[in-house]
């Protein structure tokens, strides 16, 4: 009796063990996927639209540069954001993979709003997809593998004329009573009328379409800042003709050691921002600007430069360009040149500046009105060079002449001023020692 208890409890024990271990690992199961769960959302950080700057409250989502799933180290660039002044990166605040894309390509964003999703992660070479296994050569098909008689090598329609005999010619009689059924069956069949196809439109001569395209949010803002200055400015403009020849001359003479020794091109732009730095210790009143009932008078010169870029012109500046020689001139201008044309400048290069230099000589203008840069005083225009008869010391020459011009605000500067700071331009540029001896 006793042995049967023992058994039973046995048998019920060992019934009841699979059920236990069953309920066990369900538990183990749904806590580890928990764990995983809980573990992901702590990973995965929301990365919001910067702060661009005071004056810029929105921006235009121009380009997602990563997707859904692609992966990214810390500081790798994920969208590009547009804005009126600038183009702005987001990077990537840590290294993994992108999980979500929170707003569209041409959507408006602002400050602190919530852009996308990544998931902290070591970004590895095996991370990245691995290539398609090479595909297998199929052995030979059971139809190759079996002997090919002679029937299968010929065509299909020489083998059905093997296996049909010939039909028999017709006899002559025969021929007869088929043509007289054919041509009456053509009398009695009536005649169908050709159907008149519509006429084909005459081709327009020359192309009548058009093509809108939405502005960007830089182009819109440039076109409000010239119109704003048209509206506010009182613009005038004064030319003069300044003979190159000493300035290129000396530039052929020296531009190899610069090139060699600093690593930089000499270029004219340096030359004329030098001289228009000193004619503005002359001329403060050009370095000046309007604020309210009030006129600022500057120390400093802040230069700024005119770039021509595919969304705009920008005008970076060049900070205390009084202080600087030609080399750091043009070294400063070649580097804010690059930042402009692969679209990297900060709103720290372009705020501020306090004259203006725009340079339409690359381009082949030969006369020009720029506009002023508010609250900017004056603007000084480059043109190109062309060779032109002048009158040198009686007699009629060939000299590479380039004609400047000086576009300034006549609230702020007179008539005087004005000729008299351009003067001192060309009088520096005709000869460029006087730049060494001025003080």
């Amino acid at each position: 009796m006793l042995s049967k208890r023992i058994i039973a409890v046995a048998r019920g024990r060992s019934l009841l063990r699979p059920q236990h271990l069953q309920d066990a690992s369900k538990v183990l199961i749904r806590s580890r996927i928990a764990q995983f769960h809980s573990s992901r959302l702590l990973q995965a950080e929301t990365v919001k639209v910067p702060q661009m700057a005071e004056s810029i409250t929105e921006g235009t989502l121009k380009t997602w540069t990563k997707q859904v799933g692609d992966t990214v180290e810390v500081d790798e660039e994920v969208a590009t954001i547009e804005t009126d002044k600038i183009d702005v990166s987001v990077n990537a605040t840590k290294a993994g993979t992108i999980v979500k894309l929170l707003a569209n390509e041409e959507d408006t964003v602002v400050p602190g709003q919530d852009l996308f999703v990544i998931e902290e992660g070591e970004v590895s070479q095996s991370s990245t997809p691995a290539p398609p296994p090479p595909k297998e050569e199929k052995g030979p098909s059971e139809t190759e593998s079996k002997p090919k008689t002679k029937d299968a090598e010929e065509p299909s329609d020489q083998q059905t004329d093997k296996k049909l005999p010939p039909p028999p010619k017709p006899s002559d009689s025969t021929k007869k009573e088929l043509k007289v059924e054919k041509e009456s069956s053509k009398e009695k069949a009536p005649k169908k009328e050709k159907e008149s196809a519509p006429a084909a439109p005459k081709p327009a001569v020359g192309s009548r379409n058009e093509t809108r395209v939405k502005m960007n949010r830089m182009r819109l803002r440039i076109a409000e800042r010239l119109k704003q200055s048209q509206n506010a400015a009182a613009s005038l403009t004064t030319f003069n003709e300044i003979d190159m020849s000493a300035l290129i001359n000396m530039r052929k003479k020296y531009k190899d050691a610069v090139q060699k020794e600093h690593d930089v091109k000499l270029g004219f732009m340096s030359f004329f921002a030098k001289a228009s730095v000193l004619a503005l210790k002359e001329i403060p009143a050009a370095n000046a600007s309007i604020e309210g009932e009030e006129i600022v008078y500057r120390d400093y010169v802040d230069l700024s430069v005119a770039v021509a870029t595919p969304k705009g012109l920008v005008t970076p500046v060049v900070r205390n360009a009084e202080a600087m020689g030609l080399v750091d001139i043009e070294k400063e201008v070649a580097a804010l040149g690059k930042k402009a044309r692969d679209g990297k400048l900060g709103l720290e290069d372009m705020a501020g500046g306090t004259f203006t230099i725009s340079n339409g000589g690359v381009f082949g203008s030969l006369y020009g009105t720029p506009i002023i840069n508010l609250p900017q005083a004056a603007v000084l225009g480059m043109h190109t060079i062309k060779e032109r008869p002048v009158v040198v010391d009686g007699q009629i020459v060939i000299r590479p002449i380039m004609v400047v011009a000086l576009t300034y605000d006549h609230r702020l500067m007179d008539g005087r001023e004005a000729v008299t700071f351009l003067v001192k331009v060309k009088e520096y540029l005709e000869d460029p020692a006087k730049m060494l001896l001025a003080v």
